[in-house]
């Protein structure tokens, strides 16, 4: 990491202290998370466009993947995990308390690696975030590829779809939790597991677990 990204985090992880609240996450109240609340005012952050950041919030996808290793930590016991598009890093975190003998967690924005280097901090495991995109490259050196809530518009999941594969290919397993958007390559996965779990704002969804096949 650079100087000026670790400047940028640190800055990030000020701002997240200050302007979110540390409670346990819904659906998944073994882990506390930083979360936005009604004084957060988090359509001020720079670059953001007056858009609620992901990374603040709980998504359907992320809580069912967290819910789901949580409560099967032999997917993740003794393995190398590598947690893709952290954001808040839930599922990160569930890897590290599930057993995984090491997790990274990746995301590109740096406020998303910020919050989930305090989360980690907070619920007392060590986590290796890192802020890259790195969906164009080779795949990693990991047991495991987890990916919450990765195909939420067109655009994005075109390449994440091809970059899973990648990795799938080379033996490395993957696991998806999605609420079931269209953009969904359900063709593509196989269903192992339905959860009912909170999902932005104060409803709930179905988050599904699905595998990817060879």
């Amino acid at each position: 990491m650079t100087m000026m990204a670790g400047a940028m985090v640190h800055d990030a992880e000020a701002f997240i202290r200050r302007h979110l609240e540390l409670r346990p996450a819904p659906s998944v109240p073994e882990i506390a998370l930083y979360a936005a609340h009604p004084a957060s005012r988090l359509g001020r952050l720079p670059g953001g466009g007056g858009e609620p950041p992901y990374w603040a919030y709980h998504w359907a996808g992320g809580s069912a993947l967290a819910r789901h290793i949580l409560d099967n930590p032999d997917i993740v016991g003794g393995r190398t995990v590598t947690d893709l598009g952290c954001g808040s890093g839930i599922v990160a975190i569930a890897a590290a308390k599930g057993g995984a003998s090491r997790v990274t967690a990746i995301d590109t924005d740096h406020y998303a690696v910020a919050a989930t280097a305090l989360n980690a901090q907070e619920n007392g495991v060590t986590i290796d975030v890192l802020q890259a995109d790195i969906l164009d490259d080779p795949s990693p050196s990991a047991d495991l590829i987890l990916a919450g809530d990765l195909f939420y518009n067109r655009s994005l999941a075109r390449r994440t779809l091809p970059f899973l594969q990648r990795c799938r290919a080379v033996g490395i397993s993957v696991l998806i939790g999605d609420p079931g958007r269209k953009t969904l390559p359900r063709s593509r996965l196989t269903a192992v597991a339905e959860y009912r779990v909170a999902d932005f704002g104060e409803g709930e969804a179905s988050g599904g677990i699905y595998t990817l096949a060879k």
